[in-house]
């Protein structure tokens, strides 16, 4: 811990000017590499945001209207690459490296130089995955999976693909060893694991399952590319290979991926949620319990992803029942958020809008997910559109809101200001509306037939695509006052007060599980 304190002091003896280059390319100071995470994740985010864009443009009618239907298939598969791994991962990362320290009283990461270099190993790996728009052949034009031999179809951009992504895990293996060995040597002394703030242990138990599972992907897309260019034959039927193989490997990796998305979001919700309902979070050891349990059970879940390819009747029934079992833990959590709101003193400032609207919608978003998980209805529903409702409503309105209330909740304590409330709720209600237009149609589609990753559609599934485009640009349009947002609480605004963040003072005083480590809390006065 010497060490690191002192590493950490020695950065700061220079002090270099806040907006000097030399400070953000070496800096190891936790804020600054969260705050750099950050705003690398809201670029991707508006980057990602444009690909949905033309995605929902080609869509608005049918017919092929805009783009070349190679070109939107590409679209698609790097939408999803970009939104996953350059939005979502990184801001939670961000957020982890901002909060964590702060919320177990460590000075710093354990591992600031660590910090410093999976961050900045992420705008070269998104150059590389960026730049194949540009190479003869073009992008991965076979979803974000990747699946063969489709992806094999890929021109001279493939090895620039796979080292992109290849380079992403390594970043994601760095931030989550980063946050395990900082959790667990840096606490402040009487802080046992049972009494760590939820939002630190969710993120403790998604770099467990970054650690396991990134490995996997590398594995899976290494044997692609030894399939491409050094004639083995790991998916192809031809030399004895198994195209549904990569499937498994795939989603082997894959269904933990999306919990890695959702967990740390689970603990922005159950910070967001006490504070303004002046509570304490209800059954906060159940919490972690369910957490673990989501977590564990995320590993053997994986071919419900695969109930088309011909599986047997007892691996159909082992994979449908053990997906519905998973339900149990998130349910709890869910029930667990409404009690704590239950005969709360509530209060309803944007965090907490945007963390209500998460429960609700998160809460579709699963209810259609045990609808995927009956293998029968499966088979109707997969590949459609249903398919892509329900994990858009699991990533926009969940993850991504729990996103946004964790910045809006901690902006005034990372910039000394507050945040402007009027637009902060205008943000919130157009985003909320229009998530809404443009996701909800589409479960009609899906169940009605629609196919997903196909530009062009019969005529019967004119209307409602059209409404989720109309849907696609409101939501698009409504992220830039974010952006606007954001940039003028840097820039300046009414000085942070404890307003509403006073309600929570004291609680972990009378409660034996912390009360979760709010924005402006101070010391009680000692007389």
């Amino acid at each position: 811990m010497s060490a690191v304190i002192t590493e950490h002091d020695d950065h700061h003896h220079e002090a270099p000017s806040p907006w000097s280059i030399k400070r953000w390319l070496s800096t190891t100071n936790h804020k600054d590499i969260g705050t750099l995470y950050l705003w690398f994740a809201l670029l991707m985010f508006f980057v990602g945001g444009f690909m949905a864009l033309i995605i929902r443009a080609e869509l608005f009618q049918p017919g092929l209207n805009l783009v070349d239907p190679h070109f939107f298939n590409q679209m698609t598969a790097m939408h999803a690459l970009v939104m996953i791994f350059g939005a979502v991962m990184p801001a939670f990362v961000g957020l982890a490296n901002w909060m964590v320290p702060m919320m177990i009283g460590a000075p710093d990461m354990a591992l600031p130089r660590l910090n410093n270099w999976s961050f900045w190993i992420l705008p070269f790996a998104f150059t590389l995955l960026l730049l194949t728009l540009f190479l003869p052949g073009g992008a991965p034009a076979a979803g974000w999976t990747l699946y063969p031999p489709l992806s094999l179809q890929t021109g001279a951009a493939f090895p620039f693909l796979i080292l992109s992504i290849h380079l992403l895990g390594i970043s994601s293996i760095l931030g989550a060893i980063n946050i395990i060995a900082t959790i667990f040597n840096l606490r402040a002394p009487g802080m046992s694991l049972m009494k760590m703030p939820l939002f630190v242990w969710t993120w403790l138990i998604t770099a467990y399952l970054v650690i396991a599972v990134m490995p996997v992907l590398a594995g899976a897309i290494t044997m692609l590319l030894t399939d491409k260019f050094f004639a083995t034959s790991f998916f192809s039927a031809t030399g004895g290979g198994d195209p549904v193989l990569y499937q498994h490997i795939f989603w082997f990796f894959g269904h933990p991926e999306v919990y890695i998305l959702i967990l740390p979001a689970f603990g922005i919700i159950s910070t967001i949620i006490p504070t303004f309902a002046r509570k304490p979070l209800f059954g906060y050891s159940s919490m972690v319990y369910a957490t673990a349990s989501i977590a564990f059970l995320s590993f053997i879940v994986w071919a419900h992803h695969m109930f088309t390819v011909g599986m047997p009747l007892a691996g159909q029934l082992f994979f449908m029942f053990s997906t519905m079992l998973i339900a149990v833990p998130t349910g709890v959590k869910v029930f667990n958020w409404v009690a704590t709101m239950w005969r709360g003193a509530m209060t309803f400032e944007t965090p907490m809008l945007f963390a209500i609207a998460f429960v609700v919608l998160f809460t579709i978003g699963g209810f259609s997910g045990v609808m995927l998980a009956l293998a029968p209805a499966d088979i109707q529903y997969h590949d459609s559109y249903f398919v892509v409702a329900h994990f858009h409503y699991v990533l926009v309105p969940g993850a991504v809101f729990a996103i946004i209330a964790g910045v809006y909740y901690w902006l005034p304590k990372w910039t000394g200001h507050m945040y402007d409330e009027r637009l902060g709720k205008w943000h919130f209600w157009l985003s909320a509306i229009f998530v809404n237009v443009l996701f909800f149609p589409q479960h009609f589609v899906g169940l009605a037939g629609m196919p997903r990753r196909i530009p062009d559609y019969s005529l019967q599934f004119a209307n409602f695509n059209a409404i989720s485009t109309v849907g696609a640009f409101g939501y698009g349009i409504a992220q830039l006052i974010f952006l606007w947002l954001v940039i003028k609480c840097i820039r300046g605004g009414k000085p942070a007060t404890q307003e509403v963040w006073e309600g929570s003072r004291g609680l972990e005083w009378t409660v034996p599980s912390p009360a979760p480590h709010h924005t402006f809390q101070t010391a009680p006065e000692v007389k």
